[in-house]
This record gives C-alpha cells, structure tokens and sequence, in this order.
C-alpha cells in the first residue's frame, strides 16, 4: 500500500511480558516468547502490520537476528504460511538498518545508516512509500518513543512475568493520547493490541 510523500505512518512492534518487560534479566534468553510466539494471535497481528508496510526500520542487533533468521523460512518444510509471507516480504523489502559500527550491509536491500534514530526516521517519511515497519527493536523504538513519532504502537502482551530486565515505556515519555484500534485474545493468554498516536 503506497502513500503520499510525507504521508508515511511509522509502526512499531515489540513483545511485552505482563510487567511490561522486553527481555528477561538474560537479554539474549528469548526462551519466554517462544510458546507464544508461534500462536494464531502473534501470527496474524504480524500479518497485519507488514502488509501496508514497504520499509523495515531495524537497529543492528536485532537485525543480525532477524535476518540471520528467517529468509531460512522461505520454502521450509511444515512453514506455517504466515511466516514464510513475512519471511519473503523481509527479504524483498527496502530495510534499513541503524548502526554505527557496521560498514557493508550483508543483506540484500539493505541501507546501513549511521545517524540519531530520529533524524533516519525524518529522512524515510520525506521519501514515499507504504508505512516505516519497526520489528522488536527496543533502542530504536524507545528513541521514538521519547520524540514522539510513533504513529501506531503494536503489541503482543504475554500471560508471564519476567521479574527484571529492561522495560519499553521508561519514564519521562511525551504525554499523549492513544485510540485502540484493534484487540485480539487468543491461545496461552496471548493478547495483541495496536494503538493509534492520537494527535
């Protein structure tokens, strides 16, 4: 779905435990998401938000791991279709990656940017195109967060508690109204919620 120049919406995803943690004490044990990860609810909420989207806006790390990931999906044995449609449209899409330490992308379509967060953002939603998908990745998120330019916030709470690690939502953020646009209950607890930036 193409938009206007200057139109383009910025989406962001990210996996939240019930006390509003993205990773656990252990930042690389991804373990607690997996049993949820795999469900209807997280397999459709995903669906929904690549489909309007043209850009991928990841930091490095999480890069690293999504792309080192799922292009394997593509034509897997048992590959539930919804996976292998996003694993294709990451593969196909324009993605930009944020880092300051990498200096040749190692993925195809891929554009290494070495600049604040904010200003990469600036520099995307000047270009046309459909919306700026942001997958999981916390550092880039909270940046904008904290300015104020998420359009959409998209998000998977799981039924756990992980006790300590890093939290999404830090204090000091930009007071804001959001508007719920769709909520979807589902298998083990798994709750996905997108919410619009009221403006």
């Amino acid at each position: 779905m193409s938009e206007q120049s200057g139109g383009r919406r910025v989406v962001t995803n990210m996996s939240l435990s019930l006390d509003g943690r993205y990773a656990g004490p252990d930042p690389l044990d991804m373990g607690w998401v997996m049993p949820y990860a795999v469900t209807d609810v997280a397999r459709d909420h995903l669906a929904g938000l690549w489909q309007s989207a043209t850009t991928a806006l990841l930091g490095r790390v999480n890069a690293e791991g999504f792309l080192g990931f799922w292009p394997s999906v593509i034509g897997m044995e048992g590959a539930d279709p919804r996976d292998e449609g996003f694993a294709k449209w990451l593969v196909d899409s324009e993605k930009v990656v944020l880092s300051s330490t990498l200096d040749k992308a190692p993925w195809e379509r891929t554009t290494l940017v070495d600049k604040p967060t904010v200003e990469a953002v600036a520099d995307l939603k000047s270009a046309e195109g459909g919306d700026i998908l942001v997958l999981s990745s916390a550092s880039v998120i909270k940046a904008l967060l904290a300015a104020d330019q998420v359009d959409r916030l998209a998000l998977n709470v799981f039924p756990v508690f992980l006790g300590g690690g890093p939290r999404l939502f830090d204090d000091g953020l930009p007071a804001g109204q959001w508007m719920l646009v769709s909520e979807t209950a589902g298998e083990h607890g798994t709750l996905a919620l997108v919410y619009d930036r009221v403006r």
